[in-house]
């Protein structure tokens, strides 16, 4: 689309962002296709997209936009934590059990530690 800019893929992304907050995955892949046809490099807007992915279900997308998060940002903890929801969610668990200690070694916030299994036992 030649009418497309900068400042209009700001805008898309934002309102995905909102889409995906007002449980609108499937509109939000729509805008954030656009989005990383133009900017395919645009890390936030991949992850954005792989989130609205997994919302929606589609749990071979969501992955295949999480695993290439990755490759660029190894060090995301989020994006293993959601990689390995995503896992989880497929039937892999002892990928997703990788992700998640990958996860919570990278960020040790509570939720990360429990899904790998380090938190405390109650």
């Amino acid at each position: 689309m030649a009418d497309r800019n900068p400042e209009t893929h700001v805008i898309d992304f934002r309102a995905a962002e909102q889409l995906l907050a007002a449980r609108d995955p499937r509109g939000a892949v729509k805008l954030l296709d656009s989005v990383i046809a133009a900017h395919p490099e645009n890390t936030a807007a991949r992850l954005l997209r792989a989130r609205a992915f997994f919302a929606a279900a589609q749990l071979r997308p969501a992955q295949l936009e999480f695993e290439l998060v990755l490759e660029r940002e190894p060090d995301n903890a989020f994006a293993h934590f959601a990689l390995a929801r995503t896992l989880e969610r497929s039937g892999q668990p002892a990928q997703a059990t990788r992700h998640f200690r990958l996860a919570a070694a990278l960020d040790p916030r509570p939720e990360y530690l429990q899904a790998a299994g380090f938190g405390p036992q109650e």
